[in-house]
């Protein structure tokens, strides 16, 4: 066909004549010197789009979608999809009028292009219908070509407002349960700027339950595309964990780079892992996460599983990287077994020389490692960032009230907690954890001027009774100097906590003669098991 006609008269009959004889639809795929590509049995929407490596963002895919409307139409809302999501010159749809075995009459043009990024809101442009010798004697290839100058300046003017960091549009799912779903998605804000994205966008879906095959639904998915493309987002991050057929569905669909919660925080978990020991464990979470998740043919192929087709020489690529990282699963458990070991040694002399310990616990960014520089003078670090400390360290302090002992006391500072922390992170860390089984008191240490402190409050507790911890639990806020007076009074009523800040020192007297109270056992009672029973905690859940 010529290529810079639109569609010619010769090429929709024979579309209209093999969409009629076959009774579906017929869609033809061209390039951009007039030859015919792909011809499937099927919508816009399904017609199967050649990938293009190393594409460009200010380019098109270089092919136009030609197909037939029998007895008239305009463009669809699949032939729209199908333009933008494929990237494609245009999409063009002829009406057509017969039946089978009898001469086919044209009728009006429809055409539709893409959108450049700077028309905001608008992901495509819909022509006027047209007659079929206008668009034979139409420009096509120039207007192509302008189009993509127009996107390459929309592409050049972005990138030098943008830095090197991803941009990401966050999606969060309301079910109706009651859950937290607002300050679960500004959560993941936080999660996603501590590992080095930019928030482009915050979006909600409100579904009753989650659609089993892409979590919002597709109607949706679709949204988030456009939305991606005009925030000059690389990727989409979803705040519930997605299971493997999900993310390769969203992928497909989106044509985006797709990570879930658990992915996000696994990967701050590997910014930060400094020593051996914590970076150990954050490879075998990141393993275990990512085994169940390796694309490939599936079961039913699996020479391992035996049956019609699986027979034959040698293992399939699939399940080479699959027996890899299980053994490299294997040597990483062994390791972290040599750990734990070496812990408990650890463990069993400061038992022996009977100085108490103090660990420090939390959720995440609540000020652990501060509150364990002011109480142990120790500088470790300390970051307003998520999971800044993954390996835990210890340092001697002193007590002036505790009698026993001299006053000596040891201070560990340890891992911070999250809701829903993956499982993958929490049977890494096991043995990090197990530490925390030693100590004589557990010292909660909770932001104060966090909002959803009480549910923060809940979800370290619910981690700290997975753990089976036997210390006793006392609670202290943090940020005090961040924190209005009856927020903080309401905290200290509901926990019987002392208030403190790392930060100026305010209340760390109080704090330490409580310790001391407490290894002493002359203090507060353990907590309950269902401490947000006991405390009155108010959560979205209750």
């Amino acid at each position: 066909m010529d290529p810079n006609a639109v569609v010619t008269g010769d090429l929709a009959r024979a579309i209209a004549t093999l969409a009629l004889e076959l009774g579906k639809p017929v869609s033809v795929l061209l390039d951009r010197r007039g030859r015919v590509v792909t011809v499937a049995a099927a919508d816009a929407e399904a017609t199967p789009v050649p990938p293009r490596a190393g594409e460009a963002e200010s380019r098109l895919r270089g092919l136009r979608l030609v197909h037939v409307h029998p007895g008239g139409g305009d463009l669809s809302n699949g032939d729209l999809t199908a333009l933008f999501l494929g990237r494609l010159d245009a999409v063009v749809a002829v009406e057509a009028f017969g039946d089978p075995g009898t001469p086919i009459e044209l009728g009006a043009v429809h055409v539709a292009t893409v959108a450049p990024p700077s028309s905001e809101e608008e992901d495509w442009i819909i022509d006027p219908p047209a007659m079929m010798r206008t668009v034979e004697n139409d420009d096509f290839l120039g207007r192509v070509r302008a189009l993509e100058e127009e996107m390459a300046r929309s592409a050049g003017a972005r990138s030098v407002k943008r830095t090197s960091q991803e941009r990401a549009v966050l999606i969060g799912l309301d079910t109706g349960d009651g859950s937290d779903a607002a300050g679960r998605l500004d959560e993941l804000a936080e999660l996603v700027r501590s590992a080095g994205a930019t928030v482009a966008k915050m979006e909600m879906q409100q579904r009753g339950r989650p659609d089993p095959k892409t979590l919002i639904g597709r109607g949706k998915l679709r949204d988030l595309v456009s939305l991606a493309y005009h925030e000059d987002a690389d990727l989409l991050v979803f705040d519930r964990e997605l299971n493997p057929a999900q993310a390769r569905e969203i992928e497909e669909a989106t044509r985006l780079k797709v990570l879930d919660r658990t992915q996000v925080i696994l990967d701050i978990f590997a910014q930060n892992a400094r020593g051996r020991e914590a970076q150990v464990q954050v490879e075998l979470a990141q393993l275990q996460y990512a085994l169940p998740r390796l694309v490939g043919r599936g079961a039913r192929y699996s020479r391992l599983g035996g049956g019609i087709g699986t027979r034959g020489p040698g293992e399939t690529k699939l399940e080479v990287d699959r027996r890899r990282i299980r053994d490299r699963i294997t040597a990483l458990q062994e390791e972290v077994d040599r750990i734990s070991e070496q812990r408990q040694r650890t463990r069993r002399n400061r038992t022996e020389a009977a100085t108490p310990v103090v660990a420090l616990v939390g959720y995440t960014n609540a000020g652990k490692s501060t509150l364990f520089n002011a109480l142990a003078k120790s500088d470790a670090l300390s970051r307003n960032a998520l999971f800044a400390t993954l390996r835990p360290t210890s340092r001697e302090g002193w007590l002036p009230a505790l009698g026993a002992w001299g006053g000596k006391v040891i201070y560990t500072d340890t891992v911070g907690f999250i809701r829903d922390l993956p499982k993958e992170l929490v049977d890494a860390f096991r043995a990090t954890l197990e530490e925390l089984d030693d100590a004589d008191v557990l010292l909660h240490v909770v932001d104060g001027a966090a909002p959803g402190a009480p549910d923060r409050v809940v979800a370290v507790e619910r981690i700290l009774d997975a753990l089976a911890l036997r210390p006793p639990r006392s609670v202290v806020i943090n940020k005090a100097d961040a924190m209005d007076a009856s927020t903080r009074l309401d905290l200290e009523l509901r926990y019987d906590a002392v208030s403190v800040s790392a930060q100026t020192g305010e209340g760390l007297d109080a704090l330490k003669a409580q310790l001391a109270a407490w290894i002493e056992g002359d203090a507060h009672v353990p907590l309950p098991d269902d401490p947000a029973a006991a405390w009155g905690v108010v959560t979205q859940e209750s």
